[in-house]
């Protein structure tokens, strides 16, 4: 099974290596998708990105990696991908991610695999960090 794994993905995100690593093991190839929105523009350029992943992934044939614009799933029936993997790294993510993966399935007919990354690599999101520093609260003891 080929399968995709999209996003604006930076090779130094927390859980990214964690989720690829697992994906590898039921998966024949991944093709991690670096998400390109033409009005918005990260630290990095796409190609500088693509670069930094190709270096990660260098002893890992299974491993490739591709630049898109537009709708993922639309990426995916272009690369005649049906299956989407997503990492997950809260339970607040994995909601949003699991209502969007049954739209996308319901519209397209592209499955999405939903992985929950190591606890070790769980987020908060930066709106509940907000709102525990605006309390005064030390947010590192909410953090695992």
């Amino acid at each position: 099974m080929k399968v995709l794994f999209p996003g604006s993905f930076d090779p130094f995100t927390i859980g990214h290596d964690d989720i690829v690593k697992r994906t590898l093991a039921f998966a024949d190839e991944v093709v991690i998708a670096i998400g390109v929105h033409p009005l918005k523009h990260g630290a990095t350029t796409p190609e500088e990105r693509k670069a930094q992943i190709e270096e990660t992934y260098k002893k890992e044939p299974r491993v490739t990696v591709e630049i898109y614009q537009g709708l993922t799933t639309d990426f995916a029936k272009r690369l005649g991908i049906g299956v989407i993997v997503r990492g997950v790294r809260n339970t607040v993510d994995f909601e949003y991610e699991k209502n969007i993966a049954e739209v996308n399935r319901q519209l397209t007919g592209v499955e999405t695999i939903l992985l929950f990354s190591d606890p070790k690599y769980a987020a908060v999101s930066s709106s509940v960090v907000r709102e525990l520093e605006s309390y005064g609260k030390d947010i590192h003891t909410f953090l695992p």
